[in-house]
């Protein structure tokens, strides 16, 4: 896997999303060499690397952003992306550049989908908690209830005293 070469991260996960830096047809620091298609070849090489790196694969791709300094090896460009992504057809943007970094000709961003794994809860886990809250809620309930007060008692007539 090729490392950033500037200061940015090559691949973030942002919830169930993963975001992959513009990657570039360049393998141990240099550009490969064979023009756009040897380029592109190798900047979905690198892709499927930084993917890798996070668990995901070119089937979790749900966007490309491409690059090309010379719109007319477009065609060229797309044989090699074709043959690259196998089956996978993300939906895709490719744009004409003045130039790309390191004298690239081809780089290409991608976005792709892969839900987070949840963590799972066991059911025995699950049965613990529910049973540790009952038995709180019992010693709460078990506690000396306070005593009742007694009625108020009315109070009472004086007898009257004989005229």
């Amino acid at each position: 896997m090729t490392k950033a070469v500037g200061p940015y991260t090559p691949v973030v996960r942002a919830g169930d999303w993963i975001i992959v830096s513009g990657q570039l047809g360049m393998k141990d620091g240099a550009l490969v060499s064979g023009g756009v298609a040897a380029q592109t070849a190798q900047a979905v090489t690198n892709l499927k690397a930084q993917l890798q790196s996070v668990g995901a694969t070119l089937k979790d791709v749900s966007k490309t952003l491409c690059f090309l300094t010379d719109m007319d090896t477009f065609a060229t460009f797309n044989e090699a992306y074709v043959a690259g992504f196998g089956g996978s057809r993300p939906a895709r943007s490719t744009i004409g550049v003045a130039a790309l970094p390191f004298g690239g000709a081809v780089e290409i961003e991608a976005w792709a989908y892969k839900p987070e794994a949840k963590t799972s809860v066991s059911a025995s886990s699950l049965a613990k908690k529910s049973a540790a809250k009952k038995s709180a809620g019992k010693k709460a309930t078990a506690k000396k209830a306070p005593a009742k007060k007694s009625a108020a008692k009315k109070p009472t007539k004086k007898s009257r005293k004989a005229r």
